[in-house]
């Protein structure tokens, strides 16, 4: 990968190591050694779909509001290529914490996800309503970007076009509208030690159902701590779960 000029000067021997874990389209680097703290390069094609635009948008927007993240250093385009320059958010994520319990690493995930629900919406200025959401993953669909390969395991075999029409048969009539992650798995969520640091990939962050991010969170720790786990996260949390509402947002993923 061949970094912006403006960048290259600042890397001079540094350590650069590609990141694997994700499923997004994104290239991820992390740079060791360019000064006092570890920095990470993301980079995106530019294109319809491209979401690093909006990331570096929201990454702003919560740098100011002090909400634990990645602080944007630089951005830019260059060789048809969306780039990001940030800081490192301390620590680990939280599906590689095999030093915590799964009851501390719960809390640990509903508190950040407390915490994030609970900043004002009138503050917040992205939106991310059904009809926003729905409309994007038609748009993707169309244009032959849904996996089908990669849909869960009770949906294998399917098509798109067949996931999407159970889509808009099972929109939910009820929301809970807050600030929300959008892609709340445990991966985006950051620990040091027991303690939360920051929430990363945070280029679906807007205004929707709560359940945008409890859905993906619970199914998450069901894959990486056990279904068990889901209960408890609910209750500390501090809602009942709403199956049908999980297993829409879940649905809707699928498009993403």
């Amino acid at each position: 990968m061949n970094f912006p000029s403006q960048w290259s000067r600042q890397f001079g021997g540094a350590t650069i190591e590609r990141q694997t874990v994700g499923e997004s389209g994104a290239e991820v680097f992390r740079v060791r050694g360019a000064g006092a703290q570890d920095l990470f390069v993301k980079s995106e094609p530019i294109g319809v779909h491209s979401e690093l635009p909006q990331e570096i948008e929201r990454l702003g927007w919560m740098n100011g509001l002090n909400l634990p993240g990645p602080t944007v250093l630089d951005a830019t385009t260059e060789r048809d290529r969306h780039w990001l320059l940030m800081t490192a958010v301390p620590g680990k994520d939280l599906s590689d914490c095999a030093s915590v319990s799964p009851s501390e690493l719960i809390s640990i995930l509903a508190t950040a996800l407390r915490a994030l629900h609970q900043v004002p919406v009138e503050l917040c200025p992205f939106d991310h309503s059904l009809e926003q959401r729905i409309a994007i993953a038609r748009s993707r669909m169309l244009a032959g970007l849904v996996d089908e390969d990669d849909f869960d395991d009770d949906r294998t075999g399917r098509t798109a076009a067949e996931a999407f029409a159970e889509l808009l048969a099972s929109r939910p009539k009820v929301q809970d509208l807050a600030v929300t992650h959008g892609d709340a798995c445990l991966p985006n969520f950051m620990m040091e030690g027991s303690r939360f640091t920051g929430y990363i990939d945070c280029g679906r962050l807007g205004i929707s159902d709560i359940y945008q991010d409890l859905a993906l969170a619970a199914r998450s720790i069901e894959r990486n701590c056990g279904a068990a786990w889901v209960a408890p996260f609910f209750r500390a949390y501090g809602v009942e779960p709403d199956h049908r509402r999980i297993a829409f947002y879940c649905l809707l993923d699928e498009f993403y």
